[in-house]
């Protein structure tokens, strides 16, 4: 099963913005997430047409079944 990590933001300027990040460890919590969460917008590293992320939205794990079927 595969998971995925997904993070939910705002940005200064009111857009939505996820980030995401595959196989997330098992042992998370929500407090280690959002104190993460807080700490990717203190870096002031990402940017949305000149707009830096400023607010946590929300967080969850996606889990999904993935069957190949052909792989060429």
């Amino acid at each position: 099963m595969a998971k995925t990590l997904q993070l939910n933001f705002n940005t200064a300027s009111g857009k939505k913005v996820s980030l995401t990040v595959d196989e997330p460890r098992a042992n998370l919590t929500p407090q280690s997430i959002e104190l993460a969460m807080q700490e990717i917008i203190a870096a002031n590293v990402f940017e949305i047409n000149g707009a830096p992320l400023a607010t946590v939205v929300s967080a969850r794990v996606i889990e999904r079944n993935v069957t190949e079927l052909v792989n060429g």
